[in-house]
């Protein structure tokens, strides 16, 4: 590659320039990927304790459900079921972190009271209730952990990017351009020299000329 371009000044101060740019880019981008990785693993603390907090809520609802549906029966848990007006709401926003564009998932009407859930206090027990809770709990688990999931994935996809710009720059874009920018220097030395043996021969081949004719 590097014989591919003819050695001048003109193309060695362009490959210095292309050399500056890339390892102003390098450290740009070692910062980015070094800062999402903290990034991440901050995350990834957090996103233990959820996983976590989500599981315990899904035991915890299927205990509840199941004793409701044993004590009270099929019809009268759908029934409760059915019976809600107001469905949960989601609103979706996006939030940035060094660049990278996540999730923040916001919620309404999760949790609600016995006269929110619509089916009175009448026909209900407490067993029913509980189990309302509970999945009430589960959701509002699971909304945030699909927000710290997407987080985590978004931002590790980045920094697999990130990490494999960085190898392509430090691989291969500048030890070709360093190479290319020794071939150059090496070989407008060697032109440097070989003008000044060409000056050297003219000068000498003048003196002796000179000298013949005195």
């Amino acid at each position: 590659m590097a014989e591919d371009v003819k050695p001048t000044r003109k193309n060695l101060l362009r490959v210095k320039d292309k050399i500056k740019l890339s390892e102003r880019g390098h450290n740009t981008l070692e910062q980015k990927r070094d800062g999402l990785i903290m990034e991440f693993m901050g995350i990834l603390e957090n996103a233990k304790g959820v996983r976590e907090e989500l599981s315990q809520a899904y035991t915890e609802a299927q205990r509840t459900m199941d004793i409701a549906r044993a004590m009270e029966g099929d019809i009268a848990v759908r029934g409760a079921a059915e019976a809600l007006k107001e469905h949960p709401e989601i609103d979706v926003e996006s939030k940035n972190i060094m660049g990278v564009v996540v999730p923040q998932i916001n919620s309404s009407k999760v949790r609600k009271t016995i006269d929110q859930r619509g089916y009175g206090l009448l026909g209900t027990t407490a067993r029913i209730d509980e189990s309302a809770d509970s999945y009430e709990r589960l959701l509002d688990s699971t909304i945030l952990a699909a927000e710290v999931e997407t987080g985590m994935r978004k931002l590790l996809t980045e920094i697999e990017i990130t990490k494999r710009r960085v190898n392509a720059l430090e691989f291969k874009v500048l030890p070709e351009l360093y190479q290319i920018q020794k071939f150059i220097e090496q070989k407008l030395e060697e032109q440097e020299r070989e003008e000044i043996f060409r000056l050297k021969k003219i000068k000498g081949k003048k003196g002796r000329e000179s000298s013949g004719e005195a």
